[in-house]
């Protein structure tokens, strides 16, 4: 077995081991350095002798420095490190990076829904909104008879899902930051995937009334057909007994199918695509193939007019400067400030920082901390300009690379970019993971070929193809634009569209619960 590693910059003091099942102690690498330990797969080995205190660098910058003297080729691990301060959120560049701008890249279509509003589905959808948790198990047995006994009858139509979620009742709904969760679940509703046909199951002792979920001119269409908001309240007088509710419901789900049933596909250029970009279960492959796939995508599909979205706050903190340099303008600069020092404030009042965001299974990986993940994740975002910053919840109105301030959990995540607007995902993992949504299609990329081999129908792209030597950067993320023209068309279906595996929306509340 030929050692092999990966540097990342030519100044990195460290370098990853790519080898399936690492290196043993004594393996000579092909520059003559000598393994004084064995070293797992993705884990980073000394290439020189780091001496206590120095900054043991990757991808060019300090992850840590050195609690002891680190010989080289050493294993290098969380345990020997300290981590770095986060950067102050003063003195940042702001919009000092002005790359010249690619040429755009035309010709690219999809097959999608157009909606009333003008956005675009890539997916035709009954969503069925919920006021409050109560309504949940109501919803779940009345969307089980609507698959079984009417979509049958609704051919154009993909699939009828319930919005449930944990909110509703029982918190203090006009406190601060209760707004988020408000907004997220409004925004959900409208998602171009749903076509704007909202209706919505309610309790109706709740504190998030129907009225306050979806205020007067919230719905478009409704506002050009002159309807009213579509509300199934369970505790009607009306309503004697449980079939009677459910009969309410499918009632009222007929009339938004009768209606979705009419939409068709019809060619759209692939500006209308709005991806949302998210890691989870991420090793150290994620920076070196997975996110770099995605982030030559993530500049193809800005090329081409397209919106994209990356998120995660902690899973950034540590590349600010990285990131404010990158803004058009000041503006934008100064918003993922206010977003980062928001969020720096929300973990202080829970005595917690952003070093808690790193798992057992990162660092199983090789990753040593957040700052190395951190640096890993940045790539997903490519090389072009900022150009929009979203506080959580909001929904997106403008093109190219947008900055969507959410927490780092998979499922607030990507909940939240529902909410923005994303009518397709991409979502790399390097330990694995079978997460997916009912709402959205997932594009899941694996970091190494080892974890697609085993788990090969639950991943869609091979990244670990570039650690192999047989593909470059640029062929796998060509790969996967052209495998997301094919997803959002409804002509490929991705592993988790295939099996239905579908987490459930999580909003994120931070404000209090009574």
């Amino acid at each position: 077995m030929t050692p092999l590693t990966i540097r990342m910059q030519p100044r990195d003091n460290v370098a990853i081991v790519a080898n399936h099942g690492g290196l043993p102690a004594g393996t000579l690498l092909p520059d003559g350095l000598c393994l004084r330990d064995a070293v797992p797969q993705g884990h980073k080995v000394a290439l020189v002798d780091i001496p206590a205190n120095g900054a043991v660098l990757r991808y060019g910058i300090a992850i840590g420095y050195a609690l002891k003297d680190i010989p080289a080729g050493s294993w290098v691990h969380e345990r020997l490190l300290q981590m770095p301060s986060a950067r102050e959120l003063d003195n940042l560049p702001m919009a000092t990076v002005k790359p010249e701008p690619l040429p755009p890249l035309e010709g690219y279509t999809f097959e999608g829904y157009r909606n009333a509003d003008g956005s675009v589905g890539t997916r035709n959808i009954l969503a069925i909104t919920t006021t409050v948790q109560c309504v949940s198990g109501v919803v779940e047995f009345a969307v089980a008879r609507i698959k079984a006994e009417l979509l049958p009858k609704f051919p154009h139509v993909d699939d009828v899902v319930g919005l449930e979620h944990t909110y509703g009742c029982g918190v203090a709904i006009d406190a601060d930051g209760a707004e988020i969760p408000i907004r997220t679940l409004r925004n959900i509703s409208l998602n171009p995937n749903f076509g704007g046909e909202v209706m919505v199951v309610s309790l109706g002792c709740e504190k998030l009334q129907p009225e306050r979920l979806m205020p007067p001119g919230a719905i478009p269409i409704n506002d050009q057909r002159g309807e009213a908001l579509d509300v199934v309240c369970l505790q009607d007088d009306a309503h004697v007994g449980f079939m009677s509710m459910i009969d309410d419901i499918m009632q009222t789900a007929t009339r938004h199918l009768e209606r979705l049933n009419l939409r068709r596909r019809e060619t759209v250029p692939a500006s209308e695509l709005v991806v949302g970009v998210q890691c989870g279960g991420s090793d150290a492959f994620s920076g070196v193939t997975a996110n770099p796939a995605v982030g030559y995508c993530t500049d193809l599909l800005v090329r081409a007019g397209a919106s994209v979205m990356f998120s995660e706050v902690t899973e950034v903190r540590d590349g600010i400067d990285q990131l404010t340099s990158r803004a058009t303008t000041p503006e934008v600069a100064e918003a993922m400030i206010r977003e980062m020092a928001w969020y720096d404030a929300y973990l202080a009042r829970g005595r917690a920082d952003r070093s808690a965001n790193t798992t057992p299974g990162n660092k199983k990986g090789g990753l040593s901390n957040i700052v190395e993940k951190a640096m890993g994740s940045i790539v997903k975002s490519g090389s072009a300009p900022i150009s929009g910053v979203l506080s959580p919840g909001e929904k997106l109105k403008q093109k190219g690379l947008i900055y969507a301030a959410t927490p780092a959990s998979d499922f607030i995540c990507g909940t939240l970019q529902l909410a923005a607007g994303m009518n397709l995902h991409v979502f790399t993992t390097g330990r694995g993971t079978p997460y997916g949504l009912a709402e959205v299609p997932v594009i899941k990329v694996a970091t190494r070929t080892d974890l697609a081999r085993r788990w090969h129908d639950l991943m869609d792209v091979n990244a670990g193809t570039i650690a192999d030597g047989t593909k470059t950067i640029e062929e796998v993320g060509t790969e996967l634009f052209q495998l997301m023209l094919d997803v959002a068309s409804g002509r490929k279906k991705t592993w988790a569209e295939h099996w239905k595996l579908h987490n459930a929306l999580v909003l994120f509340n931070p404000a209090p619960v009574t």
